[in-house]
């Protein structure tokens, strides 16, 4: 029997790229012939993301997509909470609706868990030598420092925690009991995985392709924060 990678596609007014990246995950061809299905939550978007959504669906049949719609901006986290519920395959990754992260690189991922090496893989922009675009410095040093603070509680010896790129076994993050619905996803989640018995995380390089502001990134300060309250919250005072 085939199995089935869950891709998780978060869009919050992506209606610009949203199509560009469902392109580049229809074209990955996973290794050992697993079968792709891809979950897209659109949260509450103000723009035309939910119809050109609908139109790639309608245009693209043979393509496994579930479409699911917030009646009210809730968040990124709380967006991947509702795909995350819906996802059936054995493992479920993370995606972003931008450009930011390459769908290529799944297979880099998958491959320690088919090995039989892990249960939790982590793509660090900040490993290998895979290309990055240069942009935000202080923003570099902000997720280091996050992933500094976040190791520190949870003993993990990550290079980065703040990472789209996260690829599971199914069953263990539908385990988590998970509240965090902004920004706070990141490090909840990695504190939640760190505390399970017999836990195997793994961490790979992987390549970044940064968007501007101008080109419509919207993580701020507010959400560095939000990070620091998130860490100090699930590992120490809810735990």
């Amino acid at each position: 029997m085939k199995q089935t990678l869950s891709i998780v596609v978060p869009a919050y007014n992506e209606e610009k790229t949203i199509h560009l990246i469902l392109n580049k995950i229809k074209a990955v061809q996973l290794i050992n012939d697993i079968e792709k299905e891809l979950i897209l939550i659109n949260d509450c978007s103000s723009d035309q993301t939910e119809q050109a959504i609908l139109t790639y669906q309608a245009a693209n049949p043979d393509l496994n997509i579930q479409y699911f719609s917030h009646e009210k901006n809730q968040g990124k986290g709380a967006a991947l909470h509702t795909g995350i519920k819906r996802a059936t395959g054995d493992y479920l990754i993370i995606q972003d609706a931008d450009l930011e992260y390459d769908p290529r690189e799944y297979n880099i991922l998958l491959q320690p868990i088919l090995d039989g090496f892990a249960d939790v893989v982590y793509g660090s922009r900040f490993r290998g030598g895979k290309a990055h675009r240069i942009l935000f410095f202080w923003h570099s040093i902000g997720n280091k420092w996050l992933t500094g603070l976040s190791n520190i509680f949870t003993n993990l010896n990550l290079t980065d925690m703040e990472t789209c790129y996260k690829l599971f076994k199914t069953e263990i993050i539908q385990g988590l009991e998970l509240k965090e619905k902004r920004f706070g996803f990141e490090p909840e989640v990695t504190a939640k995985i760190s505390r399970l018995a017999n836990i195997r995380i793994y961490e790979l390089g992987i390549s970044y392709y940064g968007r501007s502001y101008q080109d419509g990134k919207k993580i701020g300060w507010r959400d560095g924060f939000r990070a620091i309250y998130a860490i100090l919250k699930y590992n120490i005072f809810s735990k």
